[in-house]
């Protein structure tokens, strides 16, 4: 509300209502535009425990089993110099990370399901979870 009565944005949408106060009233907005760009770098996923497992799709990235009890295993083991990096962490079941211990997977003959990369930080991506319920955001996220 504040940038739209500074006049730096525009309500694109009104799927919310109105706000009343003494003298006006204002059009609560769900949708708005910024008047001028404002340019930042782009963002980047941070490198969580969560994140780790979403990008994962909640699965053991060495058995493929779905289970809530996943924990995150360093491909390279760290005391052989396997940093905390998108590239070095899956989820992992705890069997097939106990299983794996401090080795790596070429020498327990464990293969892993697809390549750890660090997730774009698409809109879909970043916001993707809040919108699920909300059609109308959906032609503004997508050349984002």
């Amino acid at each position: 509300m504040g940038l739209i009565l500074a006049g730096k944005a525009t309500v694109l949408e009104n799927g919310r209502g109105v706000i009343h106060t003494v003298s006006r009233t204002y059009e609560r907005p769900s949708v708005i535009r910024l008047v001028y760009m404002v340019h930042r770098p782009r963002p980047r996923v941070r490198l969580c425990k969560r994140e780790i497992l979403r990008r994962d799709g909640y699965r053991c990235q060495y058995c493929g089993r779905k289970t809530r009890r996943l924990t995150i295993d360093h491909v390279i083991p760290r005391h052989r110099g396997g940093g905390y990096r998108w590239d070095n962490l899956v989820a992992a079941c705890p069997e097939c990370n106990r299983r794996k211990g401090g080795r790596t997977p070429s020498e327990t003959n464990m293969t892993l399901r697809r390549e750890p990369l660090e997730p774009k930080a698409t809109a879909e991506y970043v916001f993707g979870r809040y919108t699920d319920d909300i059609d109308e955001w959906t032609d503004y996220l997508e050349g984002w």
